[in-house]
């Protein structure tokens, strides 16, 4: 790590020495650190917000996310939410990619070193949920609507060897009957009816629980709207909707998500599977938050 002094910053960010100062005494200038009376500061640490500035939102997570997306910042909860959930998510659909090759994709636009082969569909899906990540930080605070969970998909799935297809209808709901895990799902000449039903029973919820986002989830997959892609876009659709409505959300990790699909298989009949699946995942990610020292309730 480089460092550099004071008036090297004051002169870099065309500010007051007396401020950057203060900004270190502070704490407002993570990284800094005296050497006696010289205070040495992060090459690439940036100027501090203005104590008065509006924030984005009142869920100090989600003002995270977006200030450190648009900073680009490597190492926080926004770097780390980007690799593990996109990781993960596509790792449950069958990707091959590794954890390490998701990172390197996000960090350096290269999957690094590989022994076997890669499908081009696993890096290019990978960089599309990147993007979709992006999308749900961005319009969190949006209403939850048909036209966005559309948007979610054909980010996902564009420029894939399913995009060329006639038939695979990207951005668009399914226009061939499909199943899931063995189980039908809606006909395709219903789909839209059912979603607007969803999303209208959903928006009359005044106070959005937990429980009521896993609810929509388990809805949506049993809907199973689009040919391909609903694992992904439902789970990214959870992770809005938390953001949206104060909740710590969480990532469905490789490791449980037998345990994740036994919960979707058996919600009507005992609730507290997958419900305890996903306290689980959401304990593991209040565990990075308060690593990151970000509150949460």
């Amino acid at each position: 790590m480089d460092y550099i002094s004071v008036s090297e910053f004051a002169k870099k960010w065309n500010v007051p020495e007396r401020t950057v100062r203060n900004y270190c005494a502070t704490g407002r200038i993570k990284g800094s650190f005296l050497t006696g009376k010289t205070w040495n500061i992060p090459g690439d640490a940036i100027l501090p917000e203005k104590a008065n500035k509006k924030k984005f939102s009142d869920n100090p997570l989600l003002n995270y996310l977006k200030e450190q997306k648009e900073m680009k910042l490597k190492g926080g909860i926004y770097h780390r939410t980007q690799i593990d959930l996109t990781y993960n998510s596509n790792r449950i659909e069958g990707s091959k990619l590794t954890h390490d090759q998701t990172r390197y994709i996000f960090e350096t636009n290269t999957i690094g070193a590989s022994k076997e082969s890669v499908n081009v569909d696993d890096i290019i899906e990978t960089i599309n949920h990147f993007r979709c990540i992006d999308l749900v930080i961005d319009k969190a605070k949006s209403k939850l609507s048909e036209s966005f969970i559309k948007e979610l998909h054909f980010l996902l799935k564009s420029g894939t060897s399913d995009s060329r297809k006639d038939w695979f209808n990207v951005g668009e709901y399914k226009k061939l009957p499909n199943e899931v895990g063995g189980n039908e799902t809606c006909p395709p000449q219903e789909v839209m009816a059912k979603m607007k039903d969803l999303l209208s029973g959903y928006h009359s919820i005044e106070k959005k629980t937990f429980e009521d986002i896993i609810n929509f989830h388990y809805q949506f997959e049993i809907i199973h709207p689009f040919q391909d892609g609903n694992g992904r876009v439902g789970r990214l659709i959870m992770l809005k909707e938390c953001l949206a409505n104060n909740i710590v959300p969480f990532i469905i990790d490789e490791d449980i998500k037998l345990f994740h699909y036994r919960g979707l298989q058996e919600w009507t009949n005992i609730r507290e599977y997958l419900l305890d699946t996903c306290l689980t995942a959401q304990d593991n990610y209040k565990a990075i938050l308060q690593y990151f020292e970000i509150a949460f309730d």
